[in-house]
């Protein structure tokens, strides 16, 4: 049998490889196969999951506070790395502070339908004193896309995952400058099993836990996104991580 392993559009493509590597162990630590796809579009990954289409997932903090209740576990999340926003604008753009973003007649932004991202942006923004009804955001499927639209002058602003921003190649962010990023410090990414593969849970856990002290990984853990390694989720953090995700909402 063959098991999915999603990977959601806030990885950069450079780390494609990478990935296919952790899929390699993952088929070694278990002995079952695994194919990972990577989602390059948020709602075709959600439809996805919706469908019963995904046994394993790289999930953002809104995902994981979606996919928790409806039975997958959370095996383990970068120690020492959280999920912070950012709001963008063109490089020669006026703004410097969100507050110079006061007296406008309204706001473009750009930004992917990841729940966390949009929520956090539009908090960032509260020191603008914009009224919601004048801010007006344009979806897009990955975050190439969103930083184009502020390049091409079609949006303003963007919102994007921090990470994501800093993926952008040199030349990219050249045309661009973080206006404000969020410093929350305790959402992250999470490794998700579903119900499926409950069987697979511990040896997986226990597998990418083992890499930790492996010298010969830690290459692959920086590009991975989890330079200090993974650390086992917890009940208390996967608490956590929900409960903010609600107040952003």
């Amino acid at each position: 049998m063959t098991y999915h392993f999603a990977v959601g559009p806030d990885v950069h493509v450079r780390d494609l490889a990478d990935w296919y590597l952790l899929n390699t162990r993952l088929q070694r630590i278990t002995g079952s196969t695994f194919r990972v796809r990577f989602y390059d579009d948020f709602t075709e990954l959600h439809r996805a999951f919706a469908a019963g289409r995904v046994d394993l997932a790289y999930a953002n903090a809104s995902d994981t506070a979606e996919l928790l209740p409806v039975g997958f576990l959370p095996l383990v999340r970068p120690i020492g790395v959280s999920d912070e926003a950012t709001i963008i604008v063109a490089a020669d753009d006026p703004a410097r502070t969100v507050e110079d973003l006061v007296g406008a007649t309204g706001l473009t932004a750009a930004a992917t339908d990841a729940p966390d991202v949009h929520r956090i942006c539009r908090i960032l923004l509260e020191p603008a004193d914009l009224d919601p009804g004048t801010i007006t955001v344009t979806l897009r499927p990955n975050y190439t896309l969103v930083a184009k639209s502020v390049l091409d002058g079609e949006s303003r602003a963007a919102f994007l995952l921090r990470t994501a921003y800093d993926d952008l190649s040199t030349a990219v962010r050249t045309g661009l400058r973080p206006l404000i990023s969020s410093q929350i410090s305790v959402i992250s990414h999470t490794l998700l099993a579903a119900p499926s593969i409950t069987a697979l849970t511990p040896k997986i856990t226990d597998g990418l836990l083992a890499m930790n002290g492996n010298p010969a990984d830690a290459g692959l853990l920086a590009r991975l996104g989890a330079p200090s390694g993974w650390g086992r989720a917890t009940p208390s953090d996967m608490s956590l991580l929900v409960d903010v995700i609600n107040a952003l909402a």
